[in-house]
């Protein structure tokens, strides 16, 4: 997804168990993938990303708070601290068992730990207790380039649980969450991000017409701030971009792992949209060959390749 959801964060380093034996015996695996193997936290220091952390932590210990709790939960995952954070999200929930917000967020981290089922309860769980409206803009934890948060709660909730019945292959409870997502879309970078992912789900059902004008929604002259590889690959689905030039991601782009996940999951895709599953699966492994594992085009990728393989 965007950057969030995707948000996904400035984490590039991973280790796995069989690479890093010192590591794996002192503490236990942020992740568990698909695929079987174990990532974990990075150990170098961030000074921002520590900062940050630092002043959450300080602000819980003053005030133990439902708006603290969850960012202290944010804070630590953005370290890709998810054990602890879904620590702290789940004690939040117990003092406000109400919070739609504590459960949107812990939600999000077991998408990352790739616990789908539990993703899916605890999003269930928040679409019940939020309100429909009015929309509620949820504030970023990792400032885009205008400094101005595009997403609410709302989005975020829908977003994610299409997102986890999708990496399930629950395809008809993914459009339906899509669709609800869609209504709650009210800027470009969310249209963007809705309409990638439903166009997917379409395809995966065999629906390639609804799939085709859902691309409707898509022009040339939409502002995106935050979504360009979802903006890439919904115009690589219409042929307006070629293969290559969504595939091959240049080393001095920002972020190049998160835009190499994202980009290249739309491109094994497309591949397997056009019955060439032998080369999908080669884009596939070429993603998860990549740094980014908290993307959600990496953890897609993990997904069709168990299925696949």
């Amino acid at each position: 997804m965007k950057r969030f959801s995707f948000y996904l964060l400035f984490v590039v380093v991973c280790a796995c168990k069989q690479n890093n034996p010192e590591q794996a015996a002192a503490e236990a695996a942020e992740v568990y993938s698909l695929l079987g193997l174990e990532y974990y936290a990075p150990t170098q220091p961030n000074a921002k990303l520590d900062s940050n952390l630092a002043v959450a932590q300080k602000n819980f210990e003053a005030d133990a708070s439902e708006e603290n709790y969850i960012w202290l939960g944010r804070r630590l995952a953005y370290k890709v601290k998810y054990n602890q954070a879904i620590d702290v999200f789940t004690q939040g929930i117990e003092r406000y068992p109400h919070s739609y917000k504590l459960y949107r967020h812990r939600g999000h981290r077991y998408l990352s730990q790739r616990k789908f089922d539990a993703a899916i309860e605890d999003f269930t769980k928040a679409a019940a207790l939020m309100p429909a409206t009015p929309l509620e803009l949820e504030p970023d934890g990792i400032p885009n380039r205008i400094n101005k948060p595009l997403s609410t709660t709302q989005f975020n909730v829908w977003y994610h649980l299409g997102l986890a019945h999708y990496l399930k292959g629950e395809l008809d409870k993914a459009e339906q969450a899509y669709l609800k997502c869609m209504d709650v879309s009210d800027n470009d970078d969310l249209i963007t991000a809705t309409v990638d992912w439903l166009y997917m789900t379409y395809r995966r059902q065999g629906k390639t017409e609804a799939a085709q004008k859902l691309l409707e929604k898509i022009s040339s002259d939409m502002t995106i701030v935050e979504n360009d590889s979802y903006f890439k690959r919904l115009n690589l689905y219409k042929g307006n971009l070629p293969v290559d030039s969504v595939l091959n991601v240049s080393s001095t782009t920002s972020d190049a792992d998160l835009a190499l996940a994202t980009q290249g999951y739309g491109v094994g895709n497309w591949f397997l949209y056009n019955g060439d599953t032998a080369k999908a699966i080669e884009v596939f492994e070429r993603v998860v060959g990549g740094n980014h594992f908290s993307a959600f085009g990496f953890i897609a990728a993990e997904a069709d390749l168990a299925r696949l393989r």
